[in-house]
């Protein structure tokens, strides 16, 4: 990659800085605001989206299942499909990150305590009552994108507390030639500076996005979490403490 390129795309990456805690501010046209700033922000590393499958829907009080292998999926989830995320608690105390996190109000969850679980819940569902998209990762944890782990069922009961419908969703990233890349995955001993660096300085990656069948909520999360895993077409590896496939 040329140095000029990479030098170009840290300039921009600065400039947008400054404008990520917008996305706190209730004004009208945020989401298109979101969604074109995470394009921007996958400009910097050289990230395209593209989306297969179905019809993107803006429904109100929605909760959006997504596969998951990289911090950067939260930039191409929120190019395709605004909204707020739960995330790993963990982020709130990232320097600079865990600042905008806050703004943006996150749901924070920490995934090694049962107790804090049913409030966490809880406030998703709140959310999707209020008519907030919420995003969220039930795989548990980041895969390196050759695997995929099991849907865990207990963020799809805030969708049937709510009664509202979920969109799952499959990221996927690939080289320019159609390959699967792995590039962009985020897993066991890596850390943030370096994954970012890697994507900075790369000629250029597709993230894909297969948006599925839309679900409706019935009334057990365990076959809502069924469903929508089967929708995405992702088979369930057990879980593991660190991805073997990369």
């Amino acid at each position: 990659m040329s140095p000029v390129v990479v030098a170009l795309r840290l300039a921009l990456l600065v400039l947008l800085v400054p404008l990520l805690p917008l996305f706190a501010v209730p004004l009208p046209g945020r989401a298109r605001f979101q969604r074109g700033c995470c394009r921007l922000v996958l400009r910097c590393f050289g990230v395209r989206v593209v989306t297969t499958g179905g019809p993107v829907r803006n429904l109100r009080g929605m909760l959006v299942v997504s596969t998951h292998a990289s911090w950067l999926d939260v930039f191409v989830v929120g190019a395709v499909s605004p909204g707020t995320f739960v995330a790993r608690a963990d982020l709130i105390s990232w320097p600079g990150i865990g600042a905008l996190a806050r703004l943006m109000r996150v749901i924070p969850i920490d995934r090694d305590s049962l107790l804090g679980l049913p409030l966490v819940v809880e406030a998703v569902a709140a959310r999707l009552r209020a008519g907030r998209t919420v995003v969220a990762f039930p795989e548990g944890t980041t895969w390196c994108g050759r695997a995929h782990g099991r849907f865990y069922p207990a963020m799809f009961q805030a969708a049937v507390d709510a009664s509202r419908p979920v969109q799952p969703l499959r990221v996927g990233y690939r080289h320019p030639d159609g390959s699967r890349s792995t590039l962009p995955a985020f897993v066991g001993d890596d850390t943030l500076v370096a994954s970012m660096g890697r994507l900075i300085t790369a000629r250029r990656t597709v993230a894909q996005v297969h948006v599925a069948s839309l679900q409706l909520p019935g009334s057990d999360r365990r076959e809502l979490a069924a469903r929508c895993q089967a929708a995405v077409g992702c088979r369930a590896l057990p879980s593991r403490p660190a991805c073997i496939f990369c």
